[in-house]
């Protein structure tokens, strides 16, 4: 079950059609869907999470908890609605892609994805457009 929460005034205006998809996600890693906890918040509220939890002291998009058990994708997505509307800025891409391309990263995390090195970064990177590419698709 993918759910979504709210630690800021942002709220998703197609939570169903977005957790489809996620759903949809998940399948195409031959994955099983547990339980996957959206938190929308702020950058303070993000930054704090990171100091207390990994002791980095920098502003992050988004930050995900794995408690996956074998083949069950199961985990806690924290994401920065103020670094992603930045972000979109930075990248030149509206805001709605990159949301989708941040709460897609963690469902990828949780697919044993990783993005520490350039190589890895670049397969991740190929796979979030892989799986943005079925959002479209599937609208």
């Amino acid at each position: 079950m993918i759910d979504f929460n709210y630690e800021t005034d942002f709220n998703l205006e197609n939570e169903e059609t977005l957790a489809k998809w996620l759903s949809s996600v998940i399948a195409s890693e031959n994955k099983k869907e547990g339980e996957i906890n959206y938190i929308f918040c702020d950058d303070d509220y993000l930054h704090k999470i990171n100091l207390e939890h990994l002791d980095h002291d920098t502003l992050t998009d988004i930050i995900s908890f794995d408690y996956s058990i074998g083949n069950e994708i199961n985990g806690d997505v924290f994401i920065s609605i103020e670094r992603v509307k930045d972000n979109a800025v930075d990248f030149d891409v509206l805001f709605d892609e990159e949301l989708k391309r941040v709460l897609v990263h963690g469902i990828l995390h949780y697919c044993g994805y990783k993005d520490k090195t350039d190589n890895d970064a670049l397969i991740m990177r190929n796979k979030e457009d892989e799986k943005l590419a079925m959002f479209h698709v599937e609208q």
